[in-house]
């Protein structure tokens, strides 16, 4: 058994990060995200430590739009539109889900698709749909497929199971699969003899977040397993949705948690934050 140590991938993002931040500097820009966050939920805040510091150490400017809990749909969809067109600024995230009254879906139609940096409008979600890569991916899926194309591993018709139909991980990271070729199928709740599925998969991609749901039994012998899962363990501190003291003798290869999927998402982000910068200015370097 391998285990997947993606703060390699990491460190290989944030170089090429680093030099496309240089050459961009190179010609007097520097590039911009801005958050918007409602409310001071603990994980919200949380990261946006995490991205903030990360901001700093690559030289990416980063504004924080933080709004009252309680304020008005109007006031937010206003700040919105203010980022939308501040040309200083190249991305956006909006922290989610929102107050309810907050009207969301019209914010997911209402956020620039060139600074839609997680892929929240529908716009750059089609496209994902697509096989278009001219838009932004959800930051996420983005990861998985960073990972897999890091580490060499093959995907032309390999047997891949995801286990997780949200919109944000499974539905689009099924279709980036399908675009390198894997054989998909999606699993859910609902699914009957999932685990007999789950255990002819060569790829198994959890996305369920569910601690430690996922079994030695869901595993074929030398799969490789990636775990996306992010979840309070009972002892303490984080688990994956891969128990992975039971899986990690039957798999091949797995990714951990912490250390795993959720070491590359946010660089991933910033990766955007970037590539838009690039694009915007016309630099033609990525």
């Amino acid at each position: 058994m391998t285990i997947l140590d993606c703060r390699e991938t990491a460190k290989s993002i944030r170089a090429y990060m680093m030099q496309k931040i240089q050459t961009l500097a190179d010609n007097g820009l520097r590039p911009k995200l801005c958050i918007i966050r409602v409310g001071e939920r603990p994980e919200d805040i949380s990261y946006e430590k995490g991205i903030k510091k990360n901001c700093e150490g690559l030289g990416i400017e980063c504004e924080i739009i933080a709004l009252p809990e309680n304020v008005s749909n109007g006031d937010f969809i206003e700040k919105l539109n203010s980022a939308n067109t501040d040309e200083s600024i190249h991305g956006i995230l909006i922290f989610r889900p929102l107050p309810s009254h907050i009207d969301e879906d019209n914010a997911r139609h209402m956020i620039s698709p060139l600074k839609d940096i997680d892929c929240m409008n529908p716009y750059n979600l089609a496209k994902v749909f697509e096989g278009d890569s001219s838009g932004f991916e959800p930051c996420t899926p983005a990861a998985v497929m960073e990972i897999i194309r890091y580490f060499g591993i093959n995907l032309q018709g390999e047997n891949a199971v995801v286990i997780g139909r949200s919109m944000v991980v499974g539905k689009p990271l099924s279709m980036m699969l399908l675009k390198e070729n894997a054989t998909v199928t999606i699993c859910h709740s609902r699914t009957r003899d999932i685990q007999k599925i789950a255990s002819r998969a060569d790829i198994l991609i959890a996305a369920l977040g569910k601690a430690r749901v996922i079994g030695a039994d869901y595993i074929k012998n030398g799969a490789i397993v990636i775990d996306v899962g992010v979840n309070g363990a009972p002892e303490g501190g984080i688990c994956g949705d891969v128990d992975f003291e039971k899986v990690k003798d039957v798999a091949g290869k797995i990714t951990p948690v912490p250390g795993g999927v959720g070491a590359v998402t946010t660089l991933i982000l910033l990766k955007h934050v970037v590539e838009a910068a690039v694009r915007r200015h016309e630099c033609n370097l990525i």
